[in-house]
């Protein structure tokens, strides 16, 4: 199944959505929440682009500070994956580990450097 980017540019503060082809995916397989990816694996070239999170086909959302790729039900006390509506309350969860695998839906992302051209005009000529 192929991921779903949310591009976000804090510069602009607007968000893209980019849909990858099976190949890209496939490169994005096996990245963990936190690292570098090179634009030019995705068809962006020229940019820097920072893993910030994500979720899976079924809503569950990355935790940074799970291992692995696999679900876990854990006990959260703060987000992703929980919002707290009074202070020092926690929730059992389930959650999805930081590495990226194929049964993730989609990721998101932050431009850490940005290319030569616009985002938007690099996503329009590739959708």
């Amino acid at each position: 199944m192929p991921f779903k980017l949310v591009i976000s540019d804090p510069e602009t503060g607007k968000a893209i959505q980019y849909e990858l082809d099976d190949a890209k995916t496939n490169a994005m397989v096996g990245k963990h929440v936190g690292d570098m990816v090179e634009g030019d694996m995705l068809g962006l070239p020229g940019y820097k682009l920072k893993i910030t999170g994500g979720s899976d086909s079924a809503g569950f959302p990355i935790r940074p500070d799970v291992h692995g790729s696999g679900k876990k039900r854990l006990l959260i006390r703060s987000a992703p994956g929980f919002r707290p509506t009074r202070k020092g309350t926690g929730k059992r969860k389930t959650v999805r580990g930081k590495e990226l695998s194929s049964a993730i839906s989609q990721v998101n992302m932050r431009v850490e450097e940005k290319g030569a051209t616009p985002l938007e005009e690099l996503v329009m000529k590739t959708a």
